[in-house]
């Protein structure tokens, strides 16, 4: 008997390619989520249980209570994978207890929110040496003065533990041009209780934002990776990505594998970086210590992540192995895209032209899939109903 894969988040597409890249590989996958509505990964035909627990935000104690009963009951220990920052950093917060009864990359208890919480990353990053964006406390002595000095406006408000300022503001950052609206932003964020930052806008469209995704071994070695390049996000400038190619940098290499090896980091990781479109050198954004958006493209693309941690972690890691070439493959996700589109445009960041062109390119789609088609349909309702009770206000 195999063992099996838990993985927590269904209501996403990242879990829906966990599921997917799981299971054609024949392995017996579970899902877990705190809700049926919206969950559009539980109708994928490639899941052996599909289960409701509680909520990692709500009642961390009622999941962990959750997981360790369901562990018990298993022959063997299952690989349990988060799907989102919020699971990330409950498995991080609870690792010695749910190392007791499944099978987990880390073993290092607070790296994943280490790597995680921007104030930590940041001078983790330091500390190596990787450049990080000029960032100013806000409770720092002179603030005001070293804002305008060395950050200048416009700049960036941005928060150190991304998932509660988004499910709070339904934003990533905020964008502010002169000390009025960086004051509102920080009372903002205050009265909601959230820690932030300010930091200097490296120049460059999005399209110098780019991806080093990786595979770390038990040893902390570098053994799969592979880089992209966004095409275009949403929200447009500072989003999640919409459209990302596949695109070999190899000083991402260089720079992102030295640094996750020198942490010590294990599993899959994906660091994010800037271009600056000045100088040419990389800034690293954020570190995602977690499958992201872009696993429909690195498994397309010959890489299957979460089959790597599911084969290191029951048995033998595959055979080293990294993208070297642009394979010309891209990640969609069409209902997000389009809405980008609409922006671009309207803000006359892009033309048609340049937007038509891209699409010329094999696909690695968000949530379709031929041959696990029902989640598309059951996104596609969702989306649906949801504009039918705002249409007629219900």
């Amino acid at each position: 008997m195999k063992n099996k894969a838990v993985v927590l988040g269904a209501n996403y597409y990242i879990g829906l390619s966990i599921i997917r890249c799981l299971a054609i590989h024949n392995i017996p996958v579970v899902a877990i989520d705190y809700s049926k509505k919206g969950t559009y990964g539980f109708h994928s035909k490639y899941l052996s249980e599909k289960l409701i627990g509680p909520d990692c935000k709500k009642d961390p104690q009622g999941l962990l209570s959750f997981l360790v009963d369901y562990g018990k009951k298993q022959e063997k220990p299952p690989v349990l994978l988060p799907t989102a920052d919020g699971y990330a950093e409950f498995i991080d917060r609870y690792l010695h207890t749910l190392r007791k009864y499944y099978l987990i990359n880390q073993t290092e208890q607070g790296l994943f929110t280490k790597v995680i919480n921007k104030e930590t990353l940041h001078s983790l990053a330091r500390e190596h040496n990787i450049l990080v964006p000029e960032t100013i406390y806000v409770d720092e002595e002179d603030f005001e003065i070293k804002v305008k000095e060395n950050i200048k406006f416009p700049c960036l408000v941005k928060p150190t533990n991304s998932p509660e300022f988004v499910s709070h503001f339904r934003k990533k950052l905020f964008k502010v041009y002169n000390m009025e609206e960086l004051k509102d932003a920080i009372r903002r964020s205050k009265d909601a209780n959230l820690e932030v930052i300010v930091q200097r806008i490296i120049p460059g469209f999005d399209d110098h934002m780019y991806t080093f995704d990786a595979y770390l071994n038990q040893d902390s070695k570098v053994s799969h990776w592979m880089t992209c390049q966004k095409l275009r996000q949403f929200p447009i400038n500072y989003g999640a990505s919409v459209y990302t190619i596949q695109k070999h940098v190899p000083e991402l290499y260089k720079i992102g594998g030295k640094f996750l090896e020198d942490i010590g980091f294990k599993g899959f990781a994906e660091i994010e970086f800037k271009k600056d479109a000045d100088t040419g050198k990389f800034y690293m954004i954020e570190i995602n210590a977690r499958t992201t958006n872009l696993n429909s493209l690195l498994y397309k693309a010959g890489i299957n992540m979460p089959y790597l941690a599911y084969s290191e972690l029951t048995g033998q890691l595959p055979e080293a192995y990294a993208i070297e070439k642009d394979t010309n493959i891209a990640f969609w996700y069409a209902y997000e895209d389009f809405l980008a589109i609409k922006d671009y445009r309207k803000s006359n960041q892009l033309k048609l032209g340049e937007i038509l062109k891209t699409f010329n390119r094999p696909k690695a789609y968000a949530i379709w899939d031929i041959k696990d088609p029902k989640p598309a349909f059951a996104f596609l309702g969702n989306k649906t109903k949801r504009a039918f009770n705002k249409f007629f206000g219900q």
